[in-house]
């Protein structure tokens, strides 16, 4: 606590000793909450010292000058800068870092708090669709997939599990949170709808693929497991498409005021887009038609 103090009053006196010839020492002492005695003890002190610390003291003053104009947000190396621009001073980064130590002084920019915590474990698997986007048959071959959906200052996301062999919307959540809670319960939706077992579900690297209990999830639901290549988003690309779709067709289409009118937009959409959207890849039937008229 001394320490601090004694810290506080050498910056008060080096403040003092720069404005003195503007101003009255026995004004800015009484500012500065320091005894005028105090100060010209310090001040006769300084004399005393030899040339490389006066150098230093000096130097103290302007970095002290620095924090007061840049209101504190200039680090060691940005303040060396400072310096060398201002007053032309060269001098190294690590003696403004040690003065600015001695001084207290530091940058009051918020720092990234390290994490110490265990990092969650991740699972990550290999490119098994490798770009082949076409199935056979129904329950053959998923994909999924989350899109960001702007909603005023903040985000909407839906996430998708999509079908590829007729393009069907099988299982969809919205949540305004993009955590590996929504791909549980998307994958969830899926499993209540179809039988799952030998099913290959293909997504991308994002953490709630990579994570344990969505592994775990489909493992215990027989569901084979597919990632895409660690920045390639064309090992997707049938997801990309139908999101393409989703936004140019009818979100891009409307200014919405609600999470509410968004949601129902989302609704009306998907259940247009399997029922009644014809695609030509499917003879001009829905992803619905298609299938029921194969089965």
């Amino acid at each position: 606590m001394a320490k601090g103090a004694d810290r506080r009053r050498q910056q008060a006196f080096l403040v003092i000793q720069s404005l003195s010839t503007r101003y009255a020492v026995s004004l800015l002492c009484y500012l500065a909450g320091v005894s005028r005695s105090g100060y010209y003890k310090w001040l006769s002190h300084k004399g005393r010292l030899t040339k490389r610390q006066q150098e230093n003291e000096r130097l103290k003053a302007k970095i002290i000058e620095c924090r007061k104009r840049t209101r504190g947000i200039y680090g060691y190396l940005r303040t060396r800068t400072w310096l060398q621009k201002v007053y032309g001073i060269h001098v190294n980064h690590k003696r403004v870092y040690r003065l600015m130590k001695e001084l207290g002084i530091r940058s009051v920019i918020r720092r990234k708090k390290p994490y110490f915590g265990k990092k969650e474990a991740y699972v990550i698997s290999d490119n098994v669709l490798n770009r082949e986007f076409q199935a056979t048959r129904p329950l053959e071959k998923w994909v999924t997939d989350i899109t960001y959906l702007p909603m005023g200052q903040s985000f909407m996301y839906l996430s998708t599990i999509y079908d590829l062999y007729n393009n069907e919307v099988i299982a969809y959540k919205i949540s305004p949170r993009n955590d590996i809670r929504l791909v549980l319960e998307t994958v969830k939706k899926a499993i209540r709808k179809r039988k799952t077992r030998g099913i290959l579900l293909h997504s991308d690297r994002g953490f709630q693929y990579t994570s344990k209990p969505y592994n775990l999830l489909l493992q215990r639901h027989g569901i084979q497991v597919s990632m895409s290549r660690k920045g390639n988003c064309h090992d997707n690309a049938c997801m990309e498409s139908f999101f393409s779709h989703l936004k140019s067709e009818a979100l891009g289409l409307h200014l919405f005021t609600s999470q509410k009118q968004l949601v129902n937009e989302i609704h009306r959409y998907i259940h247009f887009y399997n029922h009644y959207r014809f695609q030509k890849k499917l003879s001009n039937l829905s992803p619905v038609e298609y299938r029921t008229k194969v089965a």
